[in-house]
């Protein structure tokens, strides 16, 4: 039960400290920038598309790809990496398609311009 208590704590704090941070950092911390916005925005959604890839990587793995396809779970990785990875071997499923297809109708090529390269010193490299 305290397990529980402390993921709605987390969610709470987030949603109540989020637009603070917000308009903090794109606000008040230097001179007004447009392009501090759509940083900030990016971030976000890369840590949230991060955690993702980890916290759902039972369900993605059974749900997105075949039985050999590179798995998700790496917490440094993004969701839409994975499945560009996977894109580019051939092991998305059905429904993995159908996502790679609706990341393409928002940005073309989104999955395979996503892919992340790890080194051996734990650095990742783009895939362009």
């Amino acid at each position: 039960m305290t397990n529980l208590i402390l993921v709605m704590l987390a969610v709470l704090l987030f949603v109540v400290l989020e637009p603070i941070s917000f308009v903090y950092v794109t606000l008040f911390k230097k001179r007004f920038k447009w392009s501090r916005i759509t940083g900030y925005w990016r971030n976000l959604a890369v840590n949230i598309d991060r955690f993702g890839n980890y916290e759902f990587r039972s369900l993605f793995n059974v749900l997105l790809i075949t039985d050999d396809g590179y798995k998700f779970g790496d917490f440094r990785e993004t969701i839409s990496s994975v499945i560009g990875k996977n894109k580019v071997a051939g092991t998305l499923n059905k429904n993995g398609k159908t996502l790679d297809k609706i990341l393409d109708f928002f940005d073309e090529n989104h999955s395979i311009k996503s892919i992340y390269y790890f080194d051996e010193n734990r650095k990742y490299k783009s895939h362009s």
